[in-house]
């Protein structure tokens, strides 16, 4: 599948709805003098609470880079907060955006890998013999969020990751968030009449974005991965999206699963970070 760079932006375009939603649900829980949402170029600045993977900006380079001005007001906005300020830049996006950021002292951290799929009302995706995959309502959100919180505590990798560890307090708070974000559904996968695995599913503008897949450990190598993955794509034919995109750790296990299902390598997103206090130069 051939990335350009409209494409690109689509996908990015997804990646702000997602995070933002879950960013605005957190009000409900966040002092709002904690809370940041905002607009920038296209894209958005993001901050919840210490810790958490959604404090980061995303989506821009498409319509614009911020002016040093903007730059100077986010980077104190995070320096309050006591935390640092990471973008995540498309390598499709503007290069002048990473020059401006690295002319400012950010360096960089890791990357992350956009991989897609395209669909069409032709594609069928057959279940895993042995998984059963339902939606999860609100009766099985206990058991939605153990499988997922549990299945991110224990990542499958092999070899470093760039992102650091995220306390299991702050991502059952992340996933609460998601719970109550509209738009965003969720998945449970069974093994043998037991809970396996869960995953979390979003369209925006044709775009199907499955994010969230976790599976506990006792469970993996069985196919459940596998089972989510094709239920929600044949969710995303049902209801028409033109794409399918998941994000993973470059080399991870996600990724190489992904890949055996069809999906291709669209683009990465370097991830560039400033400490928080850190002058510009």
């Amino acid at each position: 599948m051939f990335t350009s760079q409209s494409v690109a932006r689509r996908i990015e375009r997804a990646e702000v709805s997602l995070v933002v939603a879950a960013a605005r649900a957190a009000a409900r829980r966040v002092p709002a003098v904690q809370l940041l949402v905002q607009d920038m170029c296209g894209g958005a600045a993001v901050f919840v609470e210490r810790g958490a993977p959604f404090n980061k900006v995303v989506g821009v380079g498409f319509e614009g880079v911020p002016a040093a001005g903007v730059l100077d007001q986010l980077e104190q906005e995070f320096a309050d907060r006591q935390a640092p300020l990471s973008f995540e830049v498309s390598t499709l996006a503007d290069p002048a955006l990473m020059r401006a950021l690295t002319a400012r002292g950010y360096l960089l951290t890791g990357f992350e890998h956009v991989l897609g799929l395209p669909l069409d009302a032709s594609r069928r995706f057959d279940p895993v013999p042995g998984i059963e995959v339902v939606r999860a309502g609100d009766e099985e959100s206990a058991a939605w969020m153990d499988v997922v919180t549990t299945g991110f505590e224990h990542p499958e990798l092999d070899g470093p990751t760039s992102q650091p560890p995220v306390p299991r307090d702050v991502l059952e708070r992340v996933f609460g968030d998601t719970i109550a974000a509209p738009g965003f559904e969720r998945y449970l996968a069974t093994r043998g009449g037991v809970v396996a695995g869960g995953a979390t599913f979003r369209v925006t503008d044709g775009v199907a974005q499955l994010s969230g897949a976790a599976t506990l450990p006792p469970h993996r190598r069985h196919g459940v991965q596998s089972a989510l993955l094709r239920h929600r794509l044949t969710e995303a034919v049902r209801r028409g999206c033109e794409i399918a995109v998941v994000t993973t750790e470059p080399g991870s296990k996600s990724q190489q699963n992904t890949q055996a299902a069809g999906f291709a390598l669209l683009y990465a997103r370097a991830i560039l970070t400033r400490d928080a206090g850190r002058r510009s130069t």
